[in-house]
C-alpha cells in the first residue's frame, strides 16, 4: 500500500472516530434513555404504563425544576450548592404568610418564589461584588444560611394545611398529564428560548467557555453572572411550590441533598463542569433517566441505600465521560 492510500485511510480513520465522539456527545444521554427504559419494559410488567409513565413524570418535576435552574451556574462553569435549602427557606416562609397568618395564597405563592430569587440574587451579588473565589464556596455559604433560617422560623416545626390554589400545581391533573410536568415543559421551552434566542443567553455561553475573553469583548460579566444565579434561586423557589403541592405540607428539611440530584441531571445529560456546553433539552433527558432509575430499582424491589449506590456511578461515568470530552478538545 502506497503512503498516500495509508495517509487516506487513516484520515478516515480519524474522521470516523471524530464523528462517532459528536454523535455520542450529542445523543449519549437519549441513547442512554432509551436502553434504560427498554431494559426495565422487560424486567418489569409494571413498568411501561401510561399509570407509572405519568407517575414517573410527576416524580420528576421536582428535580426537573432545579436542574434547569442549576444548568445556567453550571453553563458559566460555576455550581449552586444552596438550591436544596433555598427550597426550604422559601416554603417555609410560604406557609407562615398563607396558613399562619391567612394571606391570599397569590402572596403566599409570591413570597416563595421572591425568597427564591433573592437568596439566588445574594450568591451572585457575593460572587461578583464581594469577589470570593468561586460560587462553590458563596452557595456553599447560602446552604447553611438559608438551611439555618428555615429551621429557626416555624421552631424546625413543619407547616400543613396549604390552600387548594397552592396545592394545584403539585396535586393536580389536566387530562392525564401532571400539571406539574406540564409546567415543567412550558418552563423548558422558555429557557431554550432565552439561551438560544437573547443576547444574555449566548453571553451566558461565552462566559463559560471563556470568562477573561467575554469580558475584554465587552461583556458584562458580573451582570449576566447575578442574573444566573438568581435564576438559579427562582427555579428552586418554584420547585418548592411544587413540592409543597405534592405534600400538602412544608418542612424545614425539605431538599436536602437535592442539589446533588440536581447536578447529576445537568450532567448526565451532556453539560460539562467546565462551562460552555449544556443544553435545557440534554438536562431534561438527565433528569427523567434519574427519575426512571429510582422507578424503576422501586419496581424491582432493589433497596433505597443500593439505589443511592447505582445513581452514584451513574454520576462517576457521566463526569468521566465529560472529562474524556473535554481531553479530546484540547487535543484538537
Amino acid at each position: 500500500m502506497s503512503d498516500l492510500a495509508i495517509e487516506k485511510e487513516t484520515k478516515e480513520t480519524s474522521d470516523s472516530r471524530s464523528m462517532f465522539r459528536e454523535a455520542l456527545s450529542k445523543f449519549g444521554a437519549l441513547i442512554g434513555l432509551v436502553l434504560l427504559c427498554v431494559t426495565l419494559t422487560i424486567l418489569s410488567d409494571k413498568f411501561f404504563t401510561l399509570n407509572n409513565i405519568m407517575n414517573i413524570a410527576r416524580q420528576s418535576s421536582i428535580n426537573a425544576l432545579l436542574a434547569l435552574g442549576m444548568l445556567l451556574p453550571i453553563l458559566t462553569a460555576g455550581i449552586d450548592l444552596s438550591v436544596g435549602s433555598v427550597l426550604a427557606l422559601a416554603i417555609m416562609l410560604m406557609g407562615i404568610v398563607t396558613v399562619n397568618w391567612g394571606a391570599s395564597p397569590l402572596i403566599g405563592i409570591l413570597v416563595c418564589l421572591v425568597i427564591g430569587a433573592l437568596c439566588g440574587w445574594l450568591n451572585g451579588i457575593m460572587l461578583t461584588k464581594l469577589r470570593l473565589p468561586h460560587p462553590f464556596i458563596s452557595t456553599l455559604g447560602m446552604m447553611n444560611v438559608a438551611r439555618g433560617l428555615a429551621l429557626i422560623v416555624t421552631g424546625a416545626a413543619p407547616i400543613a394545611g396549604f390552600p387548594y390554589a397552592i396545592q394545584y400545581v403539585g396535586s393536580e391533573f389536566i387530562g392525564p398529564f401532571p400539571v406539574s410536568f406540564l409546567l415543567v415543559i412550558l418552563m423548558y421551552v422558555a429557557f431554550h428560548l432565552f439561551l438560544t434566542r437573547t443576547a444574555t443567553g449566548r453571553y451566558i455561553y461565552a462566559i463559560g467557555g471563556n470568562k477573561e475573553a467575554a469580558r475584554l469583548s465587552g461583556i458584562n460579566v458580573d451582570k449576566v453572572l447575578v442574573i444566573v444565579y438568581t435564576i438559579s434561586g427562582l427555579m428552586a423557589g418554584l420547585a418548592g411550590l411544587v413540592m409543597v403541592g405534592r405534600v400538602n405540607s412544608a418542612f424545614p428539611l425539605a431538599g436536602v441533598s437535592y442539589e446533588l440530584d440536581a447536578i447529576a441531571a445537568v450532567i448526565i445529560g451532556g453539560a460539562s463542569f467546565f462551562g460552555g456546553v449544556g443544553t435545557v433539552w440534554g438536562t431534561l433527558i438527565g433528569a427523567m433517566i434519574i427519575a426512571v432509575l429510582r422507578n424503576g430499582l422501586n419496581l424491582l424491589n432493589v433497596s433505597a441505600d443500593f439505589q443511592i449506590a447505582v445513581i452514584g456511578l451513574v454520576i462517576i461515568a457521566a463526569v468521566y465521560v465529560d472529562v474524556v470530552r473535554q481531553r479530546s478538545i484540547q487535543k484538537q
